[in-house]
């Protein structure tokens, strides 16, 4: 640990285990980061100056160790930030924002150590170093470091502006989300499952009220909107959901209004762009990604489109015909979509979400997906301590087994439920990477976390969650293997860090997959009552509507995508609210089969591309599901071969070493042809979504 910083009474400040995250106060966080900052800058000072070495290990002791522990204090407030949102934090959170996004900007931009970097002998450098330089050089360049005068300060200005705007649009959303409380008597939740009534009840209860208390996080939400027999319930939930965050929510919700906050950030955006000498933003976003260009990205969400939609337009038939026969909803409106097709699920396959739920009580799918990673990657995952930010949150390490003793892989964090202060959706995130640290000589390994917003467990039982509950976790896990599965050394390059964005979703979905094994299913479930596996017969009714609305639900991905894409690569951005909604308006009606109100204001809270990272990227995620269909499609082919289930060690440890443990210290394409031999082929995503 640096000794400039050796102070126990500020827990942001100790680098020697763990974040103390149980011991983090708000007060903490000015003093600390500025702390953090004055030593990153006096490195940055040091090894700008004249005469410094152009070497990879001589600039990583100085500059690098300084400003890993900036981005892991950073990363620890950044996190509790999302998980424990409080006033105080907020507050503190955003008075040191500037700070943060200041220094980061100007040190992507320092044209000295630019310089530095552009003399570095590359002879002399390790294939991970010379990767890790490749991208730096790349960021220098993204960063503005080649830009001069005004432009340079423009650019830095444009960055802070960005960092504060994205932090205010999560916390509309958060805020609007959070601020919606309907409370109603039992008759009008006819038709909820009873576990889902438990909850309102509990949480009126809690608020000191009767009956029960209706809220827009997920957990309540869906199964609102998928169970109850009432269309004006659906409809007042409905509505509040697809205003969140605009000027049509009802009240003073209102003031959580994102539109203004889109507007400036895509003119920003576009500004830097072009600072930058590219097009548009859409440009600067796919220079480090896999894709070549906007106009390829389009194309292949329109040839996605295409081969979609007559699966789409039959599965809205099927929804219409069978609404107006047997729900007496001739006319279905938007609120109606999700009930009718649970009904529909039901009619056809024989089963609902809700008859599956007590199969898999989350402690026992948690032990399910431990025996296939153990058993798949060669590792080992036990309960291990760390200081937790709420009570709920459980650590966990990973070992494997050498010659010499277990070793340690990595840790995790599992913060699984929802609850208020903490933002929506699931998300995997890195609390430290593996790192030959170039100040002790010592292997850091990594840690990270992994965020769901499950359903707390009710009457001393513990959580059930849903089959598509299952899926997310088995998703953020496979982010966190990418992470913490890693075999490099280089910081810069080990896990996740460096991997093309639109190949950083191929491990998560690749673990999706799984979830839809008879033999992996059947020794990760436990009714919550009886203790009995899944039957045979229920499962064949679920693998059978896995499937359904396949064809719905990739026009609905393909419509945010191409949405994000276009409204990234316009000649002049949207200038108001109304612009954004005509250009949404334009691709649904050129992909989307299900009409949407006037009201519906989906992107103001569209937070992957205004505060997520994910501008023109989102359509990375059906990107990298053409990679994650085919390196799946190897594990089945080895089970055809081999007459044994999917879970084949040997194609495992393939699967392993070729693209968990180089992490991002080649090109993604690289890594994929290292385990299938070729490049990837669209053929498998289409066979598993039905659409082949």
């Amino acid at each position: 640990m640096n000794d400039r910083l050796a102070t126990p009474t500020n827990p942001l400040l100790d680098f020697q285990a763990l974040p103390l995250f149980d011991a983090i106060e708000p007060a903490h966080v000015g003093a600390g980061i500025d702390a953090l900052l004055q030593a990153a800058d006096a490195a940055l000072t040091t090894v700008a100056a004249p005469g410094f070495p152009a070497e990879w290990q001589a600039i990583a002791r100085e500059l690098d160790v300084a400003t890993e522990h900036l981005s892991r204090a950073w990363g620890a407030v950044s996190h509790l930030n999302s998980v424990a949102d409080t006033p105080a934090l907020r507050a503190a959170y955003n008075e040191a924002l500037p700070r943060v996004t200041e220094f980061w900007t100007r040190l992507g931009a320092d044209e000295r150590l630019y310089a530095l970097y552009k003399a570095m002998d590359p002879t002399r450098l390790t294939p991970d170093q010379a990767r890790a330089r490749d991208n730096a050089l790349r960021g220098f360049v993204l960063g503005g470091a080649e830009l001069q005068g005004e432009a340079k300060e423009r650019f830095a200005a444009l960055q802070e502006r960005q960092a504060e705007l994205a932090q205010k649009f999560s916390e509309n959303a958060l805020d609007a989300t959070d601020a919606f409380a309907l409370y109603v008597e039992d008759a009008e939740l006819d038709g909820v499952p009873d576990d889902v009534k438990q909850a309102t009840a509990a949480a009126a209860q809690a608020d000191g009220r009767s009956g029960h208390k209706l809220t827009l996080k997920m957990p309540c939400y869906l199964p609102v909107m998928q169970f109850a027999r009432s269309s004006a319930l659906r409809e007042k939930l409905y509505k509040a959901y697809v205003t969140r965050a605009s000027e049509q929510a009802e009240g003073d919700a209102a003031r959580f209004d994102n539109t203004a906050i889109m507007t400036e950030l895509l003119a920003l955006r576009h500004e830097e762009a072009q600072l930058l000498g590219y097009r548009h933003f859409a440009d600067v976003s796919l220079v480090p990604k896999m894709a070549d260009s906007p106009e390829q990205v389009v194309a292949f969400l329109r040839d996605l489109a295409h081969k979609a939609r007559p699966y789409a337009e039959q599965d809205l038939a099927d929804l219409r015909s069978f609404a107006a026969e047997h729900l007496g909803l001739p006319d279905p409106q938007p609120w109606d979509w999700s009930y009718i097709g649970e009904k529909l699920k039901e009619a056809r396959y024989a089963f609902s979400d809700q008859e599956v739920k007590p199969y898999f009580p989350a402690p026992k799918v948690l032990a399910g997906l431990f025996q296939i990673v153990e058993t798949l990657f060669e590792v080992a995952i036990r309960r291990d301590t760390a200081p937790v930010w709420h009570p709920s949150v459980e650590f966990y390490r990973i070992e494997r087994s050498t010659p010499q003793g277990l070793q340690l892989v990595g840790q995790f964090y599992l913060d699984p439920s929802a609850r208020n202060g903490k933002r929506g959706g699931a998300w995997m995130d890195d609390v430290r990477a593996r790192w030959l640290r170039p100040d002790t000589g010592a292997l850091q390994t990594p840690v990270a976390h992994l965020v769901c917003n499950f359903a707390e467990g009710v009457g001393g039982k513990p959580p059930l969650l849903t089959h598509d509950d299952v899926i997310t976790l088995f998703h953020e896990f496979g982010h966190g293997l990418h992470h913490m599965l890693t075999q490099v050394n280089e910081r810069d390059v080990s896990g996740i860090s460096g991997v093309e964005w639109d190949a950083v979703e191929l491990p998560s979905q690749f673990m999706e997959n799984f979830c839809w094994e008879w033999d992996v299913l059947r020794h990760m479930t436990a009714h919550v009552d009886t203790g009995e596996a899944l039957p045979r017969a229920l499962y064949d009714k679920m693998l059978a509507a896995k499937n359904y609305q396949s064809g719905l639900q990739t026009l609905r991905q393909v419509e945010f995508a191409l949405f994000d894409m276009l409204l990234h690569s316009q000649a002049q951005p949207p200038a108001t609210g109304e612009a954004i909604r005509a250009l949404l308006r334009e691709v649904r009606d050129e992909v989307a089969v299900l009409p949407a109100p006037a009201y519906s204001r989906t992107a103001n809270t569209f937070s992957h591309i205004f505060a997520g990272g994910y501008s023109a990227g989102y359509y990375s995620y059906k990107w990298a599901e053409v990679l994650s269909a085919d390196a799946y499609a190897a594990f089945e082919e080895a089970a055809q071969a081999g007459g044994h289930g999917t879970l084949d060690v040997a194609t495992g440890r393939r699967y392993r070493q070729a693209i968990l443990e180089a992490g991002g210290s080649r090109p993604a394409m690289e890594s994929f042809k290292a385990f299938r031999g070729r490049e990837p082929q669209i053929d498998a995503l289409l066979r598993h979504q039905g659409m082949a």
